[in-house]
């Protein structure tokens, strides 16, 4: 009788413990989990291109020179490998160093595939951010002042209080917000703002920014500073449309270009996405494994053991990336778009391709952004860096999408040939992707 009990109640409390677990793995990251293990954001080194950089500047194997107009910023995107073609301008406070930002001295941003540096006229520091492999994106400030050695400071709370939200997923992330603005640029905070992607409507985007470039008879809310707060999203927005010089708006002599690039824009608005979705699957999928991990230890199971409910997370967080990957509900353009540095001609230059010569990064702008629509970050690092289980998943989605064995709603705008061009050139140019190929 009372070894009835016993197992009794050893049995309900292993059913509770496994219940718990099981909701555990089945819920969507929440705010600052990623503090917890097995992420410990803040607790582990990050090993991005900046913290890379960072080594390098304390053992002198690089240094960085300041210029007496732009500070250490030249001289830092050289030895990151950020283009000056990337410039865009934004003249909307919303960001550290708002005081210095107005719409005659606009904050520039900086860009390449993992890497996003922030430079504003007179500023203290240089702000960065950098995709890590493990840990998502990590903030960083260089200070501007010639008199003391150049020194990279990871930072964390402030940061997060806007790039770990709802906004960027819950995880340390990018975003871009198009805001209405009035002539201090001061967002007007009572009409809403918009989180901005490739799948935003053009209509909503670059409120708060600068642009340069045309776009026919597609409007955007760039280039607009409202004088009344009455309204704004009622306002004629036609004198800020296909902009090609910004000498009415501001002074651009004090940057490295007189550009604001459209093209550019439209690249790090699905750039800050799709990143977002790749550190989502990332802490996701580590997460549901350790919980899983824990549960099987805790129920004396094989280690191994695979929950349902560890195979519903890993689907709940990377389906999500198979879709960004590639431009589900991309907004349609209505016509030719064209930029005025040479952001395009050299980001479609970097490749790689296959032997026709043909690159995800090629783009097509009149009808969407690229003429292959699958994103070239399925070559970054942060990528080829998720848990395989993750890749697994993605691997096999992409392969069911492009072999035109799922041709449902989300993928229908996809032809054929779409879909055999970016097979072709996934086969040739990523081994992953051709190793996952299914058997015939």
């Amino acid at each position: 009788m009372g070894g009835a009990m016993v197992m009794n109640e050893t049995t309900f409390r292993l059913a509770w413990l496994g219940g718990l677990l099981t909701l555990a793995l089945a819920a969507p990251i929440a705010a600052q989990d990623f503090e917890q293990e097995p992420i410990e954001y803040a607790k582990r080194q990050s090993h991005d291109r900046v913290a890379r950089l960072a080594d390098d500047l304390q053992s002198g194997r690089v240094q960085l020179k300041h210029d007496d107009r732009l500070g250490y910023l030249p001289s830092l995107l050289a030895a990151l490998d950020v283009p000056t073609s990337s410039q865009m301008l934004v003249f909307s406070k919303t960001s550290l160093q708002r005081h210095r930002i107005t719409p005659r001295t606009p904050r520039a941003v900086y860009f390449n595939d993992d890497t996003y540096v922030g430079y504003c006229q007179d500023g203290d520091v240089l702000e960065l951010s950098a995709v890590d492999d493990d840990l998502g994106a990590v903030f960083y400030t260089l200070g501007q002042d010639a008199a003391s050695p150049p020194k990279l400071i990871r930072q964390a709370d402030d940061c997060l209080i806007c790039h770990a939200s709802s906004a960027t997923r819950h995880v340390p992330g990018h975003l871009v917000r198009s805001v209405y603005c009035d002539v201090a640029g001061l967002p007007i905070l009572s009409s809403g703002s918009y989180r901005t992607d490739h799948k935003s409507p053009f209509k909503h985007r670059w409120g708060g920014w600068y642009v340069t470039g045309t776009h026919g008879d597609q409007l955007h809310l760039g280039n607009f500073i409202h004088r009344s707060h009455d309204n704004p999203e009622r306002a004629d927005y036609s004198a800020g449309q296909n902009v090609t010089d910004l000498a009415d708006f501001c002074d651009v002599k004090p940057y490295p270009t007189p550009h604001s690039d459209l093209v550019a824009l439209m690249v790090l608005e699905h750039q800050a996405l799709v990143h977002n979705l790749i550190t989502q699957a990332n802490f996701g999928v580590r997460q549901a494994l350790h919980y899983e991990t824990m549960l099987n230890r805790d129920l004396g199971d094989s280690e191994v053991k695979r929950w349902e409910s560890t195979t519903s997370r890993i689907k709940s967080v990377c389906e999500p990336l198979v879709e960004g990957l590639l431009f589900c509900e991309e907004a349609e353009l209505t016509g030719p778009i064209r930029g005025t540095s040479k952001f395009a001609e050299e980001f479609a230059e970097r490749g790689p391709h296959d032997r026709q010569g043909r690159s995800l990064r090629e783009f097509e702008l009149s009808r969407r952004m690229f003429r292959y629509p699958c994103s070239y970050l399925i070559y970054s690092s942060s990528f080829c860096a998720l848990p395989s289980e993750a890749k697994q998943y993605v691997w096999r989605r992409l392969h069911e999408v492009l072999d035109g064995r799922d041709e449902s709603g989300k993928f229908a705008y996809l032809s054929a040939d779409d879909r055999r061009a970016i097979r072709e050139i996934l086969t040739e140019t990523h081994a992953e992707f051709r190793a996952a190929a299914p058997s015939k």
